[in-house]
């Protein structure tokens, strides 16, 4: 591996450099910064490779202090050209969330923040409200974040209350519907008593709600019920009627004074400090708030950036329905036109991208920014907190600087069994959950009946810093994945045990470990058989207490996870010639048993390696009287 010992950084061989840059076409494309440790440390984008390139080492070039100590730390360039700026759009996107490179302007996943999700890649899709988007499946559909948790269910609720969908996660009864049913408020999902084609077009007027088309879907309704009510089908217009009344509601007193209410549009903004940006984004729809979605990302980089990833981001897994016509925003964007054109491409009708100077757009962002000023004093509040603990923990341990990054590890199983360990990371007092880890112990003397807490750190302190041990001079200065304090959950025992294979590793020296105890929240520090005189309810041990709390919280839900997985692989195992591999592809599919067994022999095969031989026997173990 290279190290930045063999190779110096660009701006120190300026001969390389140069020729480096003249390598470079003036083609549109992405380009690849790596530092002297071979990371990927920056992606961008551009019409104009070459040109853009070249402004990070040119003297007196308008850079962010981020931006400057960047370019100073590169040490090779790459570059992918494509054929056109949209497809440079979105490879920069796909690149970016696959090597989540440093100095980036990375989103946030803010689980404060609620997602509506729409399963599309099922027969009969779900919709859910959550507060993890996972990108597993591409049909799935999330809509937000949204900020307003009371109102987003208030408008599941209506929804369920105006169409008719499925009310319940699970089935009731095995061969007949539930009550929903004869109520009206559920057209029997459960036993396939409406098929999949018609349900899915009932979820999808549920999704135009989430798309800001409202009253799109009114229009469609009313034209629907005046034709039911030309055919003397009065039951059909009544309850057409009622659900347009019900969507009505949804969306009375959200009027925003527009001098133009026939345009969609997007309005963004932001407010920021020395750490951390507030992204406020406003959906308005015929004149109509329909929408007010929140991002968080770290403020190291000019507004206009940061708007800029926003969008991109928010726009890349939008239908294009849901792309307005006029995007307003607070700053202008660095590839501003870039963006237009590709979503233009995308809606087949030009959308417009621009800074409100005046008049009732420029009072509208400047509504946007407020709300995104609100919410980043709620964030300093939380801030000024964890920075007051950061700095008392710093005095309890005679910390040299503030710990920025703490790590916190613990161990969970049942007399042994699915013995697993988590890692949880704090980064300035708050949860870094996107760099969370879970360890499922190899140690094989941890059996059932035995358990290992001691060895169990050990493994997991020894596969965590391994490829540290492996190569010393594999950076640690600046490393953003090097922690700053170390701490395990347990007592003197479970401390000696990781400062052990730490000294082995010859790594004790360059990493701070410590140990909490949970009896009295009491500190240990390795080679003291005394803990730390410290008051429990002092800033700095609560801070402690919060990651050791998390760590367990985390470990504990991982250790259900492989309980839960291991019972459900159980049942599968009855089945003659399915394997493990094969029940991990059939829970992966279909999330749970009950699917499976709700599954036709035709929608069982679908899935990865299952034939139609097998996928008969499956449906056959679950319907034995069908045989």
């Amino acid at each position: 591996m290279r190290t930045s010992a063999q190779i110096l950084p660009l701006v120190k061989d300026p001969e390389r450099l140069e020729a480096r840059l003249s390598e470079i076409p003036p083609e549109p494309g992405v380009y690849f910064m790596r530092d002297g440790s071979d990371r990927i440390i920056y992606i961008g984008k551009s019409r104009k490779l070459r040109s853009r390139v070249r402004s990070y080492f040119r003297e007196g070039y308008n850079k962010t202090e981020r931006i400057a100590t960047m370019a100073k730390l590169v040490t090779e360039i790459e570059f992918i050209v494509t054929d056109t700026e949209a497809e440079a759009l979105a490879l920069e996107a796909n690149l970016i969330k696959q090597h989540q490179p440093y100095f980036n302007v990375l989103l946030k996943d803010d689980k404060k923040y609620p997602y509506v999700c729409i399963t599309w890649s099922e027969d009969y899709p779900r919709i859910f409200i959550t507060r993890k988007r996972q990108l597993g499946k591409e049909k799935d559909k999330y809509y937000g974040p949204y900020t307003d948790s009371g109102l987003l269910r208030e408008i599941l609720r209506i929804s369920k209350r105006i169409f008719a969908l499925r009310q319940r996660p699970q089935p009731l009864f095995k061969d007949r519907p539930c009550l929903n049913y004869d109520l009206g408020r559920c057209p029997g999902v459960c036993q396939q008593l409406i098929s999949p084609e018609e349900y899915r077009k009932t979820v999808q007027k549920v999704a135009m709600v989430f798309q800001g088309r409202t009253q799109e879907l009114i229009d469609i309704l009313s034209e629907q019920m005046e034709k039911a009510a030309e055919a003397l089908n009065f039951e059909v217009a009544a309850r057409i009627r009622d659900q347009i009344a019900g969507l009505k509601s949804l969306t009375a007193e959200q009027k925003v004074s527009l001098p133009d209410d026939t345009v969609s549009r997007d309005a963004i903004a932001l407010a920021a400090d020395a750490q951390h940006a507030c992204i406020q984004l406003f959906q308005i729809r015929a004149g109509q708030l329909v929408g007010r979605l929140a991002f968080v990302a770290e403020s190291h980089a000019e507004p206009g950036a940061i708007l800029q990833r926003v969008l991109e981001e928010h726009y890349q897994t939008a239908e294009s329905v849901e792309i307005p016509a006029e995007i307003l925003v607070q700053h202008e964007l660095p590839d501003a036109e870039i963006l237009a054109d590709v979503l233009t491409q995308r809606k087949g009708r030009k959308v417009t991208i621009f800074t409100p100077q005046r008049q009732v757009k420029a009072e509208l962002i400047e509504m946007v920014e407020r709300n995104a000023q609100y919410e980043l004093q709620r964030m300093q509040k939380l801030g000024d907190r964890n920075h007051q603990a950061t700095q008392d923990l710093a005095t309890i341990l005679d910390l040299p600087d503030l710990p920025h990054r703490i790590e916190g590890y613990d161990i969970s199983h049942i007399q042994g069994s699915n013995a697993v360990a988590s890692q949880v990371v704090f980064i300035d007092g708050l949860p870094a959950k996107q760099n969370y880890r879970h360890y499922k112990i190899k140690n094989p003397t941890v059996t059932i009946g035995h358990s290992d807490d001691f060895a169990s750190l050990a493994e997991v302190i020894q596969r965590r810093f391994r490829k540290y041990a492996e190569d010393p001079q594999l950076s640690r200065v600046g490393n953003p994945d090097w922690p700053d304090l170390i701490m395990i959950d347990g007592g003197k025992g479970q401390l000696s045990s990781v400062v052990a294979v730490l000294q082995e590793m010859n790594l004790l020296e360059d990493l701070r470990v410590i140990s909490l105890a949970k009896r009295r929240e009491e500190i240990f520090l390795p080679g003291e058989s005394q803990p730390l005189k410290t008051d429990a309810e002092q800033p700095g041990v609560q801070l402690l207490r919060r990651l050791r709390d998390e760590a367990h919280r985390f470990a504990v839900s991982f250790h259900r996870q492989q309980r839960s997985d291991k019972l459900k692989r159980s049942r599968l195992d009855e089945i003659p010639g399915l394997g493990h591999h094969r029940q991990k592809q059939l829970l992966a599919h279909f999330r749970s048993v009950d699917y499976i067994r709700q599954a036709t022999p035709s929608q069982i095969a679908e899935v990865p390696g299952i034939g139609p031989h097998l996928a008969q026997a499956i449906y056959d173990y679950f319907h034995p009287s069908h045989v």
